[in-house]
């Protein structure tokens, strides 16, 4: 297993712009989709993210939308007495807001290995931007509490070879989703053979897959991001 952190060679160069709220709506009970206006000079790559400045704070959230959409669309987890994120849960369309970007390298890299994603929560962001901009026959997981949270399945699931929701607090409703964590379906169901993974979600998921890559999916890459 191999860890890697790719060059910034062809990735865009990123900048600070003034944007504005165009739409706010509540995607479950602790996440929500903020789209903003996309500025006439930003272009950004599927699976890169922006920081967001808005009340004197500063929070970076990958961007959901593919490159060719009209708006920004971020997926944000509302975190209870969180400084930015309750406070742009209630923004109203039409708010002032900045950005800089875009940052990161988490991009799709076309190779002879199977494709797998594996997202928690509000990880399935850039997941949802690699799906729209043209990237299919992957495997995705998708780890949550309850299919209340399975925002974009419809969307992503006709792009993927194989969508498998996680479910953690709720039994499954039907074949598509299975009980436990992610990595109790990588652990147990996915045959062993070199893969592309690519990890977006909560540090500790991040590390744990990591672990069980390095012990069951010998010659995989990991590619990964982490969301705090």
């Amino acid at each position: 297993m191999e860890t890697v952190r790719p060059p910034a060679a062809g990735l865009k160069t990123a900048g600070c712009f003034a944007t504005h709220i165009t739409a706010n709506r509540r995607l479950s009970a602790n996440a929500f989709e903020l789209t903003l206006a996309k500025p006439p000079h930003f272009s950004f790559l599927a699976g890169q993210r922006l920081q967001l400045d808005y009340a004197a704070a500063q929070r970076d959230y990958s961007i959901a939308s593919a490159p060719a959409e009209d708006g920004l669309r971020l997926c944000i987890r509302r975190v209870e007495h969180g400084r930015l994120s309750e406070q742009l849960a209630l923004a109203a369309v039409g708010t002032a807001v900045a950005f800089t970007g875009p940052h990161g390298y988490f991009t799709f890299k076309a190779s002879a290995h199977p494709a797998v994603f594996v997202a928690t929560g509000t990880g399935i962001a850039p997941f949802c931007a690699m799906a729209g901009s043209g990237v299919s026959g992957f495997t995705l997981l998708h780890g949550v509490e309850t299919p209340a949270d399975l925002y974009y399945r419809d969307f992503i699931q006709t792009r993927a070879a194989a969508y498998i929701a996680c479910l953690s607090a709720s039994r499954p409703a039907d074949a598509a989703h299975v009980s436990g964590w992610v990595t109790d379906y990588l652990r147990d169901q996915l045959p062993p053979r070199p893969y592309d993974f690519y990890l977006c979600g909560r540090q500790d998921m991040i590390r744990d897959v990591t672990l069980l890559v390095d012990e069951r999916f010998q010659g995989s890459l990991v590619y990964t991001e982490i969301f705090y």
